[in-house]
């Protein structure tokens, strides 16, 4: 499966990406078949070819939860934003110990 995502790129603390189209199970800083353009966080600078873009979406590929924000900032698709970052689980030993914390304390009281 093609997937549109971004390969990180630049000097410790000084990141930029380049939006690159590959192969899914293939390493990110392997070969990828085509650069699709460049975000810089840093100064907030970004740049993508939208005919490659639309290209590569209309022929198949998927877009990593972030690219499609960036994406839809940059107005190239129009579509509500996704959740780029779950939430940790939390276990539910912790969640019961916690709720029988308080339930038992109140019970000495």
């Amino acid at each position: 499966m093609l997937m549109i995502r971004l390969q990180r790129h630049g000097k410790r603390h000084q990141p930029y990406y380049r939006l690159a189209v590959g192969e899914k199970r293939s390493k990110l800083r392997g070969e990828q078949l085509e650069d699709l353009g460049w975000y810089n966080p840093r100064q907030k600078e970004k740049e993508f070819n939208k005919e490659r873009v639309l290209y590569w979406i209309k022929n198949g590929a998927k877009l990593s939860p972030t690219v499609h924000n960036l994406l839809v900032d940059a107005k190239i698709i129009s579509d509500k934003k996704v959740v780029a970052h779950k939430k940790a689980k939390k276990k539910e030993g912790d969640v019961s110990a916690k709720a029988a914390a308080p339930a038992a304390s109140e019970a000495k009281a």
